[in-house]
């Protein structure tokens, strides 16, 4: 009797609980335990020793924060999109005229004593608003791709003007990748990046460009209606993107325009703009196959490289554990990103696939263009590495999709159990 009674309350604490993935929860547990650590190191030789124990009790609540989520139906997102998709929007609006400056960008709002980033969270709305959508409406017609774009237009335009490119361009991949996901013409997607593409080849190879905007104009051909129109279209949009390029250019911060350029060559301004790739490539180097040891790098404890437990974390992991340790830490990234396709292709409906995409899609980017930058492969858009980099904003949002894809797992079965 005493034993069944046990069982009985084991059950009642499980229920609720049985389709979690559980690996997909400790994943990001280890990384942010992990990056608490390596946070703390870059740290020693400094007044702010607290970043590393601030890192790991946030981690804490988020995870709290993403159980109580998993635990919850996904579904009612569905009644509260547009509730959501306002206020981050209001929000948004409200960071241009009482917002504070972080980062060289507008985009904090002090609320209490207490800083909120609505960028980052409009990362989470983008997702559940465009999922929401294209589950009723898929982008396999102009009309759905149309609708879609319109729901993005609002917030990325918000987000561009504090100035935050570095979001801007999550916002960006987040919406092609769901797209792709909800049945769009593949041709679609290229047209949709190819006037970017056209306008970077206009200032560096001029037949290239020429060529490029040739060829949309044959995708335009192939995939769009009305044929000459569209065409004619495709090909003239491309042609003038070499000067709206400059357009937009010239909308951007100094700052900004050096972390888009300097990448390439960053002995141009040693000391400036490209001092901080300089030096993050220095620590990746010295760390070799086994790393320098915890607390043992020349670069991260001189402290070379400024603001390192944020942006440029992965260069401290580098100089610390090595190329063992780094790849070891991709590999985790990989596994993590592995669940999520998975979950994306168990889910019951097109809602929760698609919300496991965005989500994918938001770590994969950020994962790729940090480790990209740090080591010269991409350019410096201050977009930090998923529960690795101190950020106590972007740290609760991770924690925040994590749990929304965890309840697409819990609940991917029609359970017997109540909420």
């Amino acid at each position: 009797m005493f034993l069944t009674d046990v069982q009985k309350q084991w059950r009642s604490l499980l229920v609720g609980w049985q389709g979690v993935d559980w690996v997909l929860f400790a994943l990001p547990v280890v990384l942010t335990v992990f990056g608490a650590i390596v946070i703390h190191s870059t740290q020693i030789n400094t007044d702010n020793t607290g970043y590393g124990l601030n890192h790991a009790v946030l981690g804490a609540m988020g995870l709290g924060v993403a159980l109580w989520i998993a635990r919850s139906r996904y579904e009612y997102l569905l009644n509260w999109q547009w509730i959501i998709y306002g206020v981050i929007n209001v929000l948004l609006v409200a960071v241009m005229f009482i917002g504070t400056v972080g980062g060289g960008a507008q985009s904090w709002l002090g609320v209490a004593g207490f800083y909120l980033q609505p960028s980052e969270f409009a990362k989470l709305s983008i997702i559940i608003t465009l999922a929401s959508l294209l589950s009723r409406r898929d982008a396999s017609s102009l009309w759905g791709l149309a609708s879609a774009l319109s729901i993005l237009a609002l917030p990325w335009a918000l987000v561009f003007i504090q100035p935050d490119l570095g979001t801007s361009l999550v916002f960006g991949a987040i919406t092609l990748a769901m797209l792709y996901w909800a049945n769009c013409n593949p041709g679609w997607l290229v047209l949709l990046v190819s006037p970017l593409v056209a306008a970077i080849l206009f200032h560096l190879m001029l037949p290239s460009w020429l060529v490029w905007s040739l060829g949309m104009g044959l995708i335009a051909w192939f995939t769009l209606p009305w044929r000459w129109f569209s065409t004619v279209v495709a090909t003239a949009v491309n042609l003038v993107a070499g000067k709206l390029g400059d357009i937009f250019w010239n909308l951007l911060q100094d700052y900004q325009k050096n972390r888009l350029v300097l990448f390439l060559d960053p002995d141009k301004d040693p000391l400036g703009g490209g001092y901080h790739l300089i030096q993050s490539r220095i620590a990746i180097g010295a760390g070799k196959i086994w790393g320098q040891g915890l607390g043992q790098g020349s670069q991260t404890q001189l402290n070379f490289i400024p603001e390192q437990h944020t942006d440029f974390i992965f260069s401290a992991i580098g100089e610390e554990w090595g190329f063992v340790g780094s790849m070891v830490v991709i590999a985790v990234y990989w596994l993590l990103c592995f669940r999520l396709v998975i979950i994306a292709q168990n889910a019951k409906d097109d809602f929760g696939s698609l919300l496991a995409i965005g989500v994918l899609a938001m770590i994969v980017f950020q994962l790729v263009i940090n480790i990209g930058m740090t080591i010269g492969l991409a350019p410096i858009t201050g977009i930090p590495l998923p529960w690795l980099s101190y950020g106590r904003m972007a740290l609760l949002t991770n924690f925040i999709a994590l749990g929304m894809v965890e309840s697409v797992a819990n609940f991917r079965h029609r359970l017997r159990f109540t909420d």
